[in-house]
């Protein structure tokens, strides 16, 4: 049993907004929006002198889906840097706005970052849905869902992407059910029915055994967290041409339950495994946790860092924030060197997509070596450190060229 306003009937009187005892209805723009604190106690309804709010026990009024277009990216962004993720979202968002024919558009929250707008118009963006507070400094879930929630309501996307990070994995789920639409979570892949034009979302299922593509049938935005390190990043143009529109929040203290009082960072390694050109990974295959030492070594030799595989992550040998994998990053890097990885599904559904898979491994018969472009079958205790050496050598030599260049 729930409660409803037809928008089409609504004329913005304020009456049921005066008659809710839960304080449940709010004005967004001209339009009164019922919130998810009504119990649908059903005093609007008596207030309501045009009929425009109805309560239903079985099933919600249908929406009409036409009046949705545009793609929406969440542009996120922490202490005035706008993430990664959110310049990939809008690459991949680029293209689904040009298939279906509408604007591609970011939505930007935070505390004076205008300066952040006009970045996501040279990412791409021909609209920029800026909305600035002092309550939006630091990101809480009870402000920004809010806030989004409000937006979707006012301007009707038809597609709203998240990246699949802590912020968005948090986030999505909120404004889903806010807007009353569903959502799909950590999607690898997005395309455009060419028949009907609605979202595909591919995601790994059962484990990552299966990947399963899903449909939003009847319910608008379709919504879709994305793994980061997955799409191409968009290419940023100087001189964008995309328009930065204001949105009017409303948004007191109460609306907020909880208080930032100060934001921690963790010690982490220098380059984020999504950013990295080059990894080194490990598997059950190191034995122990001091093997990470010896793969830090080629990591350093070649300018990359260290992955791993869950089950070292879970063997307590390294940090889950090193962990590649369904349940861990998701990373694109040039060259990926597998150590002692054998290559279960969950593994390669994280790195799959490296331009170059170097594979060392004891077995011949690993997993790993079907998706490698060159495999080594070795103790990588005598391989890594054989590459080390080698990597030495060449910049002897280098060191000595340029030497003789210098002489000569």
């Amino acid at each position: 049993m729930a409660i409803f306003i037809l928008e089409d009937k609504c004329i913005g009187c304020k009456l049921c907004l005066k008659s809710c005892p839960f304080d449940a209805i709010e004005m967004v723009g001209k339009k009164a929006v019922i919130t998810d604190k009504c119990v649908a106690c059903g005093a609007c309804l008596e207030a309501c002198k045009f009929e425009a709010i109805i309560k239903e026990e079985s099933g919600k009024e249908k929406k009409d889906l036409t009046q949705y277009k545009n793609v929406w990216v969440f542009a996120e962004q922490r202490q005035g840097k706008i993430m990664p993720v959110a310049i990939e979202l809008l690459g991949e968002g680029r293209k689904l706005a040009n298939e279906i024919g509408v604007k591609l558009c970011a939505v930007l929250l935070g505390n004076k970052v205008e300066g952040l707008a006009k970045e996501l118009t040279q990412y791409g963006a021909d609209t920029v849905y800026l909305a600035e507070h002092e309550l939006l400094d630091k990101y809480t879930t009870d402000g920004y869902t809010k806030v989004i929630s409000d937006m979707i309501e006012a301007l009707k996307p038809e597609i709203v992407l998240m990246g699949a990070t802590h912020i968005g994995r948090d986030l999505a789920p909120r404004v889903a059910a806010r807007v009353d639409t569903g959502l799909t979570a950590d999607c690898t892949k997005l395309e455009i029915d060419p028949e009907d034009k609605k979202l595909l979302q591919t995601r790994p299922a059962f484990g990552g055994n299966i990947m399963a593509t899903i449909v939003c049938q009847n319910h608008r935005p379709q919504m879709s967290t994305v793994r980061p390190g997955v799409m191409d990043k968009a290419k940023k143009v100087e001189n964008g041409a995309g328009e930065i529109v204001p949105f009017s929040v409303v948004l007191e203290k109460d609306h907020i339950r909880t208080e930032v009082l100060e934001i921690v960072k963790a010690d982490k390694q220098q380059v984020a495994l999504e950013e990295a050109e080059i990894i080194v990974a490990g598997g059950r295959g190191l034995g122990k946790a001091e093997g990470f030492a010896l793969l830090k070594k080629l990591a350093d030799k070649l300018g990359g860092v260290v992955g791993a595989s869950r089950a070292t992550v879970d063997a307590g040998w390294i940090d889950h924030d090193h962990q590649v994998g369904q349940t861990g990053k998701t990373v694109k890097p040039r060259i990926y060197i597998a150590c002692g990885i054998s290559g279960a599904i969950q593994h390669i559904a994280g790195m799959q997509s490296s331009d170059v898979i170097i594979a060392i491994n004891k077995n011949p018969g690993a997993p790993i070596f079907q998706v490698a472009d060159y495999g080594i079958v070795g103790d990588l205790y005598d391989v890594v450190p054989a590459l080390v050496d080698a990597l030495d050598r060449v910049d002897d030599l280098m060191s000595a060229l340029k030497e003789v260049a210098v002489t000569e």
